[in-house]
């Protein structure tokens, strides 16, 4: 369990968590691993988030980073949250559409796409 509690998905499929049951294909997704010290490894993610588009650092501490991604046309803002957790070298994330009912799969394919461009870098 990661040392601050993100909150859980509500039952629409625009979510998603790597603190989601298992058995939630809809909203589970794994978490994110480090090998660097903790505070390499958020400086990465802040770098790698920072380089992207409509993003905005909403609020940090020490190991807890708040993002506000928003859409291009239509202005949507999705909540996106880590958590790092140095005990077992993880960061755990949740993100969620702030309105709406489904999302068209963009909430996965954003930290799929973070994963990717963290792979091997943290």
């Amino acid at each position: 369990m990661p040392p601050r509690p993100l909150p859980p998905c509500p039952s629409s499929p625009n979510c998603v968590s790597t603190l989601a049951s298992h058995a939630d294909t809809q909203h589970a997704i794994a978490p994110f691993r480090y090998q660097k010290s903790l505070a390499e490894a958020k400086e990465l993610l802040k770098a790698l988030i920072a380089s992207l588009p409509r993003t905005r650092l909403i609020e940090e501490d020490g190991e807890y980073l708040h993002y506000e991604f928003t859409s291009l046309l239509i202005r949507f803002v999705d909540d996106v949250e880590f958590v790092f957790d140095e005990g077992s070298k993880t960061i755990h994330f949740r993100s969620a559409s702030r309105v709406g009912y489904g999302d068209l799969g963009v909430n996965r394919r954003r930290m799929e796409n973070l994963r990717s461009s963290l792979s091997g870098r943290i």
